[in-house]
């Protein structure tokens, strides 16, 4: 009879053999890794009954710290795999995805709650601002690849790729003023004056600022010591270690988030900042390849425990009502919030549509659920906002998922046949993936 610990360990050997092949292997199918691992997930938990039961409200502990760590690999990730320098008109589509989207998606879901859910203005303000990020865990289908080392490729970033990593880049940290109003809200009541001077000074300004001031400052001292400090048994870039990555990420995050600032922003501006330095040094592949792999292990295993979370009753009593909300929001409310921030942009109508559409939902919104559960009083709609939590990244792994190699690729070959009559050999002899 075999013990059920070397059916674990046999089974985490092949979940991990998995991770490496499925990525290739997938590439150009319907079919996602995040699908494959959330569907195994479902079958494990389904037929081994003896396996501890994965509710997040009952283990939140384990819930917020396995997500939160699984965020803040991604964001080092996405940072270091960003050629484009930062700008103005260069990130404009970054910006109007944060400044307009994102807003009015949190301004849409919240209204939805409250009008056709009858949850209450905390509730409903929470489960809109966990889901409106974009998440950069699970969107690595649409995310640009690795970083480049050639000068003339630091500006070529196709604008899909590129708007859609860097606003999961970013929003993640701006979305965490609205969880931290609807907490304020769930404990001090709806008075603007029990919560506006703590929410507009503590939560906005200060920890928006530190964040982005640590994660700027880290980057720089990091940077110095990885490619320009005089010592060069110091510069680490000389080693090719890509675990520093991973000592740059937990520094950067627990010294912001030690003075109350937040670390998702800095830690993926203190990457930014990593590869704004010696651009085209092959040391920040080393890093991103690192990182990027790491990721995709953690990843496997929220989603593992999110299916079996969902196989062990995590939709129990789900309502159509709750269906309809989710729905609408990936097919409605993010895409046409998104489409109307695009406006006059640079992107054309093609990619202004896939932009608009791939706002994938995923760990990001299961942290944000999880912390503010734990922080604010939020018991009698606990599991109703897990549910709709829930249901929508399991609807966005699934849609996203089939939709993602398909319509990336089309758009790539688009790309490539205008590049080939305009004349561009290079961008025209690009292979499509």
């Amino acid at each position: 009879m075999f013990e059920p610990e070397s059916i674990i360990y046999a089974a985490a050997g092949l979940a991990v053999f998995a991770a490496a092949l499925l990525p290739r292997l997938l590439m150009r199918a319907p079919v996602s890794m995040p699908m494959v691992f959330f569907g195994a997930g479902i079958l494990i938990f389904s037929f081994a009954p003896d396996l501890p039961d994965p509710d997040p409200i009952a283990y939140s502990d384990v819930t917020i710290h396995l997500s939160e760590v699984c965020v803040i690999i991604s964001l080092m990730g996405a940072g270091l795999a960003l050629d484009r320098r930062l700008g103005w008109k260069r990130w404009s589509t970054t910006w109007r995805l944060l400044g307009i989207a994102m807003p009015l998606c949190i301004l849409g879901l919240t209204l939805m709650g409250m009008w056709v859910l009858g949850l209450g203005v905390a509730s409903a303000l929470l489960i809109a601002a966990a889901l409106a990020p974009t998440d950069p865990v699970l969107a690595s289908e649409v995310q640009v690849g690795e970083p480049s080392e050639s000068e003339e490729d630091l500006e070529s970033e196709d604008e899909v790729r590129f708007g859609l990593t860097s606003e999961a880049g970013l929003n993640d940290g701006l979305a965490f003023p609205f969880v931290y109003l609807a907490i304020l809200l769930s404990t001090v009541g709806l008075a603007p004056s029990a919560w506006f001077p703590e929410w507009i000074l503590l939560d906005v300004l200060w920890r928006m600022t530190i964040g982005c001031a640590f994660g700027f400052g880290m980057g720089k001292l990091l940077g110095r010591i990885f490619f320009r400090t005089p010592l060069r048994s110091v510069r680490l870039a000389n080693y090719s270690e890509g675990f520093v990555a991973l000592a740059a990420t937990f520094l950067t995050y627990g010294v912001t988030e030690a003075v109350e600032g937040y670390g998702f922003i800095a830690v993926f501006v203190c990457a930014l900042t990593i590869r704004s330095g010696e651009q085209t040094h092959g040391y920040h592949g080393v890093l991103h390849s690192y990182i990027e792999q790491l990721e995709r292990l953690l990843t496997i295993v929220v989603l593992v425990l999110l299916g079996g979370a969902v196989a062990r009753g995590l939709f129990e009593g789900l309502r159509p009502l709750e269906v309809v909300v989710a729905v609408a929001f990936i097919l409605l409310v993010r895409p046409v919030f998104a489409w109307l921030s695009l406006a006059r942009t640079r992107t054309g109508p093609r990619e202004r549509g896939v932009i608009a559409f791939f706002g994938v939902r995923g760990i990001g919104s299961v942290y944000y659920l999880s912390y503010a559960l734990s922080k604010g009083e939020f018991a009698a709609d606990a599991a109703t906002l897990w549910r709709i939590g829930a249901l929508v990244i399991v609807m966005s792994i699934v849609i996203h998922g089939i939709t993602a190699a398909p319509v990336i690729n089309a758009l790539d070959r688009a790309r490539q046949r205008k590049a080939r009559d305009d004349g561009d050999e290079a961008l025209a002899s690009v292979t499509p993936v």
